[in-house]
């Protein structure tokens, strides 16, 4: 199957996808209130660690040792992440799968 063409005046889509055992995770926003509800001021926030798989690397997709999918909610470590900054979303990051420490997972009948 060859590629469509693109005429000159198209625009090509422009995606981000990790190399290597990464994965490119959109980190949830900080929060401004704190779980008993008071509303911090703007300088200040509660950092997260929480994030939304956006795309696996292949490696990563082949190995069953990590059974992290497209989508998934992830808590990870952000020591290692590279910052992405994509189309002005300054929330997406290269994690090394590693660093990816836990999959947030429903319980069936829930």
């Amino acid at each position: 199957m060859t590629p469509p063409k693109k005429s000159a005046g198209s625009k090509s889509l422009e995606v981000v996808e990790p190399i290597g055992s990464r994965v490119l995770i959109r980190k949830d926003e900080d929060r401004k209130q704190t779980k008993t509800g008071l509303h911090l001021p703007d300088k200040i926030e509660i950092p997260t660690l929480t994030g939304r798989i956006v795309a696996i690397s292949a490696q990563v997709a082949k190995d069953d040792d990590y059974p992290i999918k497209q989508y998934d909610r992830v808590l990870f470590n952000p020591k290692h992440g590279v910052p992405v900054d994509f189309e002005g979303d300054n929330r997406l990051y290269v994690i090394p799968v590693e660093d990816v420490v836990a999959v947030f997972r429903r319980e069936a009948g829930e």
